[in-house]
């Protein structure tokens, strides 16, 4: 009886604890070019080499392993046709909210934020 009361108080805890957010990886791509368009500003020409890139997601601009820009990526193009996302090994155009220090051979990370339950 003692161990279902316990049980029971956890499981009430569990309940009223705050949710936590963490991130999840879901991708690389590497500049290849950099595009000057204009109404959109700077543009980055990528391949993905990891994992997929889906727009509105969270991203870290790294340039030779140290992130010089987190944000979120604006634009998600294949050829002129706006995406959802974009698989490992195709190359696309992506625009970044509020930001256009980027350079050919900078490293695009990107993720998602999930909510899970706090244990």
């Amino acid at each position: 009886i003692i161990y279902e009361v316990s049980d029971d108080i956890e499981k009430l805890f569990k309940g009223k604890l705050a949710p936590v957010q963490r991130e999840k990886f879901i991708g690389y791509a590497q500049i290849l070019q950099v595009f000057e368009v204009k109404r959109l500003g700077k543009v980055a020409g990528c391949r993905i080499t990891e994992g997929v890139v889906k727009r509105g997601c969270g991203v870290r601009l790294l340039r030779e392993g140290v992130v010089i820009h987190q944000g979120e990526l604006s634009t998600l193009r294949r050829f002129k046709d706006d995406v959802k996302e974009v698989a490992n090994g195709y190359e696309c155009g992506m625009g970044f909210l509020n930001y256009d220090d980027i350079r050919v051979d900078d490293q695009i990370e990107c993720y998602e934020v999930e909510t899970v339950a706090a244990a």
